[in-house]
């Protein structure tokens, strides 16, 4: 039975590297299989550094930089056509792979980033000094439905997010009201928030007309499913058509574990787009 293990390791791996080879853009990321299998056994919270692209990144947290480099660079989740100089806002922009992405697809594009995280934000400053990414505007910030300040609940993965609540894990971080920066073409809005999707979206609603093309990680509960049908409803009357994608199988038998305290039941992945 380890055989199997094995096998599909290593079918892991080819299939890994034939999507790098038949990507000319994807030229640099040369992490080969020890690497990554090094890094998915790395513990996390020391800043540490690869080399990507020629350069040095930055990171914390290891086996959410491998997530990130197969779905960002490898999967190429955010490849898409727009105008030579677009202007993009990226809210949960992490450590900056989604920023760097963009500026190696769109060079001269204007990109407004947002990310609340202290640590992640030290990060995304490193690696775009790193990559020397010109034309982006970080924001030390949560996306809210207000200018204010907001709790923050600095976890790492799913258990991050902004916080309703007092914690004991929560910091006070700054929130800036993306309903502010969205009176003007946006080219493309990403929004990846760890749960605070469905109050942003409902709070610049009239302004998603100014979109031409939204990604939205949606996190949610089965006890929360109208949210998910007004966001659908919000896209609708924004005149955007969309395609849903599972974001992360968090269940494999969704019959048996219903009930289970994992801190979201849905994560989905959500384009919006116009003809």
């Amino acid at each position: 039975m380890l055989f199997i293990p094995f096998l599909r390791n290593l079918l892991s791996g080819i299939r890994y590297r034939l999507q790098l080879r038949r990507n000319k853009r994807l030229q640099g990321l040369s992490i080969g299989w020890f690497q990554r299998k090094y890094l998915k056994h790395l513990p996390g919270g020391k800043i540490r550094s690869i080399t990507l692209f020629g350069r040095q990144l930055f990171y914390e947290a290891p086996q959410e930089l491998l997530h990130g480099l197969r779905e960002i660079f490898v999967e190429e989740i955010y490849r898409q056509t727009l105008s030579s100089k677009p202007t993009i806002i990226d809210c949960g922009a992490n450590i900056g792979l989604s920023v760097l992405y963009f500026k190696r697809q769109f060079p001269d594009a204007t990109i407004i980033a947002f990310e609340p995280d202290p640590q992640n934000y030290t990060l995304l400053q490193k690696n775009i000094a790193s990559h020397q990414l010109k034309d982006i505007q970080c924001n030390q910030a949560a996306v809210w439905i207000e200018n204010t300040r907001i709790n923050f609940s600095a976890k790492k993965g799913m258990a991050s997010g902004i916080s309703l609540t007092d914690s004991e894990h929560c910091i006070q971080v700054s929130a800036a009201r993306l309903k502010d920066y969205l009176n003007q073409k946006i080219d493309f809005l990403k929004i990846d928030i760890e749960g605070a999707e469905w109050e942003v979206l409902k709070d610049c609603a009239p302004e998603l007309t100014n979109v031409q093309h939204l990604f939205v990680e949606y996190h949610g509960a089965f006890k929360e499913q109208e949210k998910l049908t007004e966001i659908f409803s919000l896209l609708q009357q924004a005149g955007f058509h969309y395609y849903i994608r599972e974001a992360a199988p968090i269940f494999t038998h969704p019959f048996q574990q219903k009930n289970s305290t994992h801190p979201y039941d849905l994560q989905l992945n959500l384009f919006a787009f116009r003809n």
